[in-house]
């Protein structure tokens, strides 16, 4: 059975956690409670447990600094932290000193905290069988897996400590035994941005967590090569070999990466793209090999001031005009609108790869003005409709083509209109004089009439003039004319169109007539209310 020590200040936290699942029945048990680090410490210098849950926020010694004494006093504790603050600071600096995983305290259920625990007991076994390998270091401590790869990471950046450390381990462990050649690849999540842009910074850690662990498997002997995560959706992996011979070397290591891609791609369901640095004598250098690599991965995602052809500057983000459009079209249900706005977007980003950084940066644009849109006009529906879920971004997040991406995106704001289509009319009326009403948002644009919305329904004219009055306190004619003078005035505040494009394009015959309609709906001239900047005079 394996015991687990439970550190917190609080007492309730105690009390829940004691009574979120059967502990004994599933081969666990809590060990006398601590309520402080310093009171954790003294019971590990008693009897060590198995399992350590530490509260991040704690007076005194706080769970960061115990987690730290922890894993350098008794590598082989696994711990977990828990926290009511999802934060990337604490979150990293856990993860980075060896904790397992880290917990909310606010998401915590029985079953996903007996998940947790059972990877742990996972891990342990395979500890306690020899089935993971932990490397001693100069003075003889543990070294743990994650601190190995965070050596690497940093090392990679640059840290010309972390450099030195990790030499200094490698030659006291048998990491990379036997080695003289190196060389380094550096995997990118394709859409990393696009995927996580609205995950908590837990959920993307869990992410890069799984992500490294599926890579090692992949890869097999963590001592002979190393996955490591160096951020923005970036893994570099470190591969040593006993010969010498480039051919084979470069062989070799597009062999076992197009194997690391699939596996990723299958049990992860993500896309990734893979560059190779130089080949390298000496561990110390590999960070030149890794910087090689990215800048080779740099230039087929178009990051920098060119694009990969070397043409004119890439834009990274939506230009103002197209916002509005985008909005403007939103606001007014224009179907036609949003179409021709998301074709000019991806034309000008048509040389483009998918996953370049200015085409992830432009789709996550463009998926913020659907939400804000979703949020604001579709959020105040009088029951259900309009609040329907909008297409999930992973599944954009999956594909390797511009033009499918084009293609998706126009289904994503297609049903987001139809969305905020449905908020407008559903639950206010009854079904016919709400399928009228959906006429209208679909058609003012046209010379539509109650008699083409009646037989579209299968109505009598006269049965459905006289309940759209009942319902609506306007008539046929009053109600397209409201629609089509509150998408004027969106028009015209745009600043977009003249008068005349403005009336023609919200289904008015003639400018006389837009004209008096609109000046009879706002109190003021067209030209007035334009000059008034978008303001009306009619109390």
């Amino acid at each position: 059975m394996y015991q687990i020590l439970l550190v917190d200040d609080e007492p309730l936290v105690h009390h829940d956690l004691a009574m979120l699942i059967d502990w004994p029945r599933h081969g666990f048990k809590l060990c006398p409670e601590a309520y402080s680090g310093e009171m954790a410490l003294e019971i590990l210098a008693q009897s060590p447990p198995n399992i350590m849950i530490i509260d991040v926020n704690m007076p005194g010694m706080n769970g960061v600094e115990l987690n730290r004494v922890v894993k350098k006093r008794f590598p082989a504790i696994q711990t977990l932290m828990l926290s009511s603050y999802d934060d990337y600071d604490y979150v990293r600096e856990c993860l980075k000193d060896g904790a397992a995983d880290y917990l909310l305290k606010h998401r915590l259920d029985g079953p996903s905290l007996l998940a947790v625990l059972n990877k742990v007991t996972d891990v342990l076994e395979q500890e306690s069988s020899g089935g993971r390998r932990m490397m001693s270091g100069t003075a003889g401590e543990q070294v743990h897996p994650v601190q190995l790869r965070e050596w690497i990471a940093e090392a990679v950046r640059g840290n010309a400590e972390a450099g030195e450390r990790l030499v200094s381990v490698a030659a006291a462990s048998g990491l990379y035994a036997g080695a003289v050649s190196y060389v380094t690849a550096v995997v990118q999540i394709q859409s990393f941005l696009l995927l996580t842009e609205t995950f908590s910074d837990v959920q993307t850690i869990r992410l890069v967590q799984r992500t490294v662990e599926m890579m090692q498997q992949s890869l097999g002997d963590l001592f002979e090569r190393s996955a490591a995560y160096i951020g923005g959706g970036r893994f570099v992996v470190v591969f040593s070999f006993r010969h010498r011979s480039e051919h084979r070397l470069y062989s070799e290591v597009h062999g076992m990466m197009g194997k690391l891609l699939h596996v990723v791609e299958m049990y992860m369901n993500l896309k990734c793209v893979y560059s190779i640095g130089y080949i390298c004598a000496s561990l110390p250098q590999i960070a030149g090999s890794a910087n090689e690599a990215m800048r080779k991965l740099d230039h087929i995602f178009g990051i920098g001031t060119n694009d990969p052809r070397g043409a004119a500057p890439v834009r990274t983000s939506l230009t103002m005009d197209e916002q509005k459009q985008l909005l403007l079209s939103l606001e007014n249900l224009d179907p036609e609108g949003i179409r021709r706005t998301i074709s000019a977007i991806f034309s000008s980003l048509r040389n483009l790869p998918v996953y370049s950084q200015a085409v992830q940066s432009i789709v996550s644009e463009m998926l913020r003005i659907a939400a804000k849109a979703h949020m604001k006009w579709a959020a105040d529906a009088s029951d259900d409709a309009g609040k329907g879920e909008l297409p999930s971004r992973a599944d954009l997040a999956q594909i390797g083509d511009l033009r499918e991406m084009e293609r998706r995106l126009q289904e994503y704001f297609a049903k987001l209109l139809q969305l905020l289509k449905d908020s407008r009319v559903k639950g206010r009326y009854s079904r016919h004089v709400s399928q009228a009403v959906q006429y209208i948002l679909d058609h003012y644009r046209e010379g539509i009439t109650l008699e083409q919305a009646a037989s579209e329904i299968g109505l009598n004219p006269s049965y459905l003039s006289r309940i759209f009055k009942i319902e609506t306190q306007a008539t046929f004619s009053e109600f397209l004319n409201k629609v089509r003078i509150d998408a004027g005035r969106r028009l015209l505040e745009s600043g977009r169109y003249t008068i005349k494009e403005v009336s023609h394009l919200v289904g008015f015959s003639t400018y006389n007539y837009f004209f008096k309609v609109f000046k009879e709906a706002t109190g003021m001239t067209p030209q007035a209310y334009v000059q008034n900047g978008g303001r009306e005079t009619r109390s």
